[in-house]
């Protein structure tokens, strides 16, 4: 029996949530594809709440998974085994920013919106941006060493943290959060925690680090022939802007598919989008690196609802496709010396599958990740067939079968692609290390 009334002596009664019909919303992935059931919700308010009710879970054999805002897309915060859900919402303190470090210290449960708002105020901004910014916690980014746009400029997340908080699998707290640029002191558990995805530790604050805050910013969609042209693009671009921040890919479906008009007189094959920020005005200079490109496949914004237009072409894809059925969704990396072959082959590699089906890409070209997203009738079909044909492709061409969305359960069975034996018995002994009874969110990341 799960013993619904110690959670409530620690939490509280009304942050103790077992009815099926309020917990059917913990139990769903954000995508719709990994459904499962939890006896409850709990919803702990500071980390001492946490670490109580982790040691309980941990005392009575009680596996727990802990979700944030619950936008993965790979099954990683759902209770597919009928695991407790520790959700951290409630951790949404924020501490002031730091200027004379660049920092900010933030709670598990803040969403990125919040964080990116605070340091505006502050005078400084955020590396990582996200088109889930208003749901994404910082907990479940940390967890998933998440990406997103400016990864070109920044790095993934696990170069964001500057120091962590967390609780152990029998309760205690681990708290290294001085934010020190030299800390040569042993073992990084900020870094190791980063990217373990609930498995190692519950994550229930970050010392966060900032950067500068640019005000002049200029976003150019540009229409091209194909990947291998967006490639050189960006290649080209990296030599010569210091202020580029992004450059995302997209192609002609999924922009037909998003159904907003584009700012070009025709129509192009592949587009790519990308912004400059710096502290005085990019615009020329990124006019400049552009010149050899055609003025009818160039469209140039400063202006910010301009630029917000432009981004729209590409941040709609995601809900766009979901919209239209649940799709297996795939976020790949590749080497830019295989990423066009990559594009020209997944689409026969899913068709071959199911004639049927439609594969939409788009992504982060600047970092060389792809969400490769497959939608139509997968009912038929052997169990994970499209799943396997374009994760062995990924691995074919030298790339990483995940480049920001973690392994989760959807891609535990391929992870041997991209991780020797003698990794995974390394995972395993860390895992076991930390959590030797194996309540941390289970089902996930590491194989069996």
């Amino acid at each position: 029996m799960i013993p619904l009334d110690r959670f409530a002596a620690i939490v509280g009664e009304r942050h103790v949530l077992a009815d099926p019909e309020i917990t059917n919303g913990y139990a769903v992935d954000w995508t719709g594809r990994f459904r499962g059931q939890t006896p409850a919700a709990v919803r702990p308010g500071t980390t001492e709440e946490v670490a109580a009710v982790v040691q309980l879970c941990n005392d009575q054999n009680i596996a727990v998974v802990p979700q944030g805002g619950n936008t993965g897309l790979v099954g990683g915060s759902v209770p597919l085994n009928g695991e407790i859900v520790l959700s951290l919402r409630r951790l949404d303190r924020i501490g002031e920013v730091d200027r004379l470090s660049a920092q900010v210290t933030a709670g598990a449960g803040l969403p990125l919106a919040v964080v990116q708002q605070h340091a505006d105020a502050g005078g400084l901004a955020f590396g990582i941006d996200l088109a889930a910014r208003d749901t994404a916690t910082v907990g479940g980014m940390v967890a998933t060493n998440a990406g997103g746009t400016r990864v070109l400029r920044y790095g993934p997340m696990r170069a964001q943290v500057a120091g962590i908080e967390a609780v152990l699998a029998d309760g205690r707290i681990v708290s290294h959060m001085a934010g020190l640029a030299k800390d040569n002191t042993g073992y990084d558990l900020a870094g190791l925690l980063t990217g373990s995805e609930g498995t190692l530790a519950v994550v229930t604050a970050v010392r966060l680090r900032l950067v500068p805050r640019f005000e002049n910013r200029v976003v150019a969609l540009l229409g091209l022939d194909g990947t291998a042209a967006a490639l050189e693009v960006v290649a080209d671009l990296r030599r010569r802007l210091s202020s580029l921040e992004a450059a995302e890919l997209f192609f002609a479906d999924g922009l037909e598919l998003v159904g907003l008009p584009s700012p070009l007189p025709n129509r192009f094959g592949t587009y790519l989008l990308v912004e400059c920020a710096a502290a005085t005005d990019p615009t020329d200079e990124l006019a400049a690196a552009l010149s050899g490109i055609d003025d009818g496949a160039v469209a140039v914004a400063t202006a910010p609802p301009q630029r917000a237009a432009l981004w729209q072409l590409r941040e709609r894809h995601t809900e766009t496709i979901n919209a239209i059925g649940v799709p297996h969704k795939l976020d790949v990396t590749l080497p830019p010396s295989t990423m066009a072959e990559f594009v020209d082959r997944v689409r026969a590699a899913t068709a071959a599958i199911d004639p049927t089906s439609h594969c939409y890409l788009f992504g982060h070209i600047g970092d060389g990740n792809l969400h490769v997203n497959v939608v139509g009738d997968h009912d038929h079909e052997p169990p994970d067939a499209v799943d396997d044909a374009v994760l062995q492709l990924v691995a074919d061409l030298g790339g990483s079968i995940s480049a920001e969305h973690g392994i989760g359960r959807a891609k535990r069975p391929w992870l041997h692609l991209n991780r020797s034996e003698t990794e995974l018995d390394v995972f395993r002994r860390v895992k076991h290390a930390f959590d030797p009874n194996g309540i941390l969110n289970p089902s996930v990341l590491v194989p069996p």
